[in-house]
């Protein structure tokens, strides 16, 4: 008998706990922990070469220049081209990852307007640039913003 209630309920409890798992909060564990992982290191590898030539570290033109041709373009390109192709399987994640893609997109164009403006010694375009790093960082704080909020409504917890 107890063989029996056994090859019953084990079968049902299997069942049940794949009806209680939670699609969003594994596509979510796989893309931060899986799928986004090269496009986040990429990511930073273009950043910090970015900041190293800006802001208080700003030495002149031609460095800049250089910088942004030969580092900053290049990997935030592979970047982009990363986040692309990343795999999502829920709605409300791709919704999220869009912002991201949108943002990077805006950031990437800052970078090659400011190829120009340098090219050019253009003020105007430096300013254009600017404007587009603004939009792109409205995107990227959404994008974060909605990320930990879909996290924290599946039960994902940041290590």
């Amino acid at each position: 008998m107890k063989k029996v209630l056994l090859a019953i309920v084990l079968p049902m409890i299997f069942i049940l706990s794949g009806c209680l798992s939670d699609p969003v909060q594994e596509d979510i564990l796989n893309y931060v922990n899986k799928e986004m992982k090269k496009a986040y290191d990429l990511e930073t590898v273009a950043l910090d070469a970015y900041d190293s030539v800006t802001g208080a570290n700003y030495t002149n033109d031609a460095i800049m220049y250089n910088v942004l041709l030969d580092e900053v373009i290049p990997y935030y390109t592979e970047f982009l081209d990363e986040i692309e192709r990343v795999n999502i399987e829920t709605k409300e994640l791709k919704e999220v990852h869009d912002d991201y893609v949108t943002g990077a997109t805006y950031q990437y164009n800052a970078f090659v307007k400011l190829v120009g403006a340098l090219e050019q010694q253009d003020r105007a375009m430096v300013e254009e640039a600017n404007a587009l790093l603004a939009k792109a960082r409205q995107y990227i704080n959404t994008y974060n913003k909605n990320l930990d909020k879909l996290a924290k409504e599946h039960d994902v917890e940041w290590e």
